[in-house]
């Protein structure tokens, strides 16, 4: 598995979240704070963006933005064709993401999110696969821009 992980901060839920993604021999991608040399100028907006293009474009199966709400990063992540970012704080929530959703990006919140929770909720979110349904693939169809009436 190839996993691009950004942040603007570091700390235990961003610590935990590459150690365990690492245990589980993920290739990971990091960006934002998560860099071994991080840039000052990286905000959640182009962290966000950065991992959704690495999800979208092949680089990456899956992506893990973080900020102090998720809800900013999520936002930028989502801007990027092709992303799907559920911004989660348990692990049904993870689950019903990627089975209903087809959640490709999964947002965690900083302040909100322990990292014994990000642990469940991140293991949820890898564990669960997207539905093959036909009510939730059309819906999913909907989303994309070319096929829309409006």
């Amino acid at each position: 598995m190839r996993c691009a992980i950004g942040s603007d901060d570091v700390g235990p839920l961003t610590d935990a979240l590459v150690k365990e993604l690492n245990r589980r021999g993920a290739a990971v991608d990091r960006f934002g704070a998560l860099r071994d040399v991080p840039d000052v100028a990286d905000e959640w907006a182009s962290i966000g963006r950065a991992v959704g293009s690495a999800v979208a474009e092949g680089r990456a199966d899956v992506g893990i933005v973080c900020c102090w709400t998720g809800t900013g990063i999520s936002i930028a992540a989502n801007k990027v064709r092709g992303v799907r970012a559920a911004l989660c704080g348990d692990a049904v929530t993870a689950e019903g993401a990627r089975r209903w959703n087809d959640a490709n990006v999964l947002a965690l919140s900083l302040r909100a999110t322990s990292p014994a929770v990000a642990l469940e909720i991140l293991g949820a979110f890898l564990a669960t696969e997207a539905s093959s349904d036909p009510s939730d693939r059309r819906s999913l169809a909907a989303l994309d821009p070319s096929t829309s009436s409006g």
